[in-house]
């Protein structure tokens, strides 16, 4: 059998019909070399203390539902092993920039809506009939976006993001990329726009370039780099207005 060690998660608290404020408890639990931080606190939850809430699906970062603090740093608990942190205690918050709901759920609702307003699906540039087949795309065109494609919303970014923190007007790493990633799709019609929104103060102008958003990515999805690519497309747009000011950049 696996050798068992105990370790301290500390785990912030806020229960809003008892708490004005969160506050911090700590729990003794047993674990292997395999066991996650989601797993302890699981573990939390069914033997001591029921009342522990906090947001899981899919245990293989994949659903990105499972997104914390853990030790100051955003990460998917599913994947952060609790012998990282042994022999010292671990804490675990919720994540950072997001109002709490309660515990280690957030309100993701302003992400939600950001999510929401670039439209991410693919907007055909022409209709096209069951009869005229799929639409075809070559390796070099899919290899335009496959990187950004990648993206889970687990909001790591948002809670690495400093600018965010500051604003939450601000549309965020997370969201810029996924508008990247559709807008360098070559069977996308809807790049003008989503690039109204790219244009804006909130949109990728207000990014101060830290790039802490691509280092806590778990999919590798380097959103500080889709913001920079799209930087440069506002500028381009911005400039080509003058050259063609009935289109712009296409």
């Amino acid at each position: 059998m696996a050798d068992t060690r105990n370790i301290e998660i500390e785990v912030l608290r806020y229960r809003p019909e008892q708490e004005e404020a969160p506050v911090l408890q700590s729990y003794t639990v047993p674990f292997t070399d395999d066991m996650s931080v989601l797993q302890g606190l699981q573990y939390i939850k069914d033997y001591l203390d029921g009342t522990l809430s906090f947001r899981w699906s899919c245990r293989m970062a994949i659903c990105g539902s499972c997104g914390m603090m853990i030790d100051g740093v955003p990460k998917l608990s599913c994947k952060t092993f609790l012998r990282e942190f042994y022999p010292g205690k671990v804490r675990v918050e919720a994540l950072a920039h997001f109002p709490i709901e309660r515990d280690l759920v957030i309100d993701a609702n302003d992400f939600i809506g950001k999510l929401e307003s670039i439209k991410p699906y693919i907007i055909p540039k022409e209709p096209r009939t069951l009869e005229q087949g799929e639409y075809l795309q070559t390796p070099a065109q899919l290899e335009q976006f496959l990187q950004f494609s990648g993206c889970i919303n687990c909001m790591l970014c948002y809670a690495a993001c400093p600018q965010y923190g500051l604003d939450s007007k601000f549309t965020g790493p997370g969201i810029l990329a996924l508008l990247h990633r559709y807008n360098a799709d070559s069977r996308d019609g809807a790049r003008d726009e989503r690039m109204e929104l790219v244009h804006t103060e909130e949109g990728v102008w207000s990014c101060t370039a830290v790039g802490y958003c691509s280092e806590v990515c778990p999919k590798g999805v380097d959103p500080a780099n889709a913001v920079n690519q799209n930087k440069t497309a506002s500028a381009m747009d911005y400039f080509l207005r003058f050259v063609m000011p009935k289109g712009g950049a296409k």
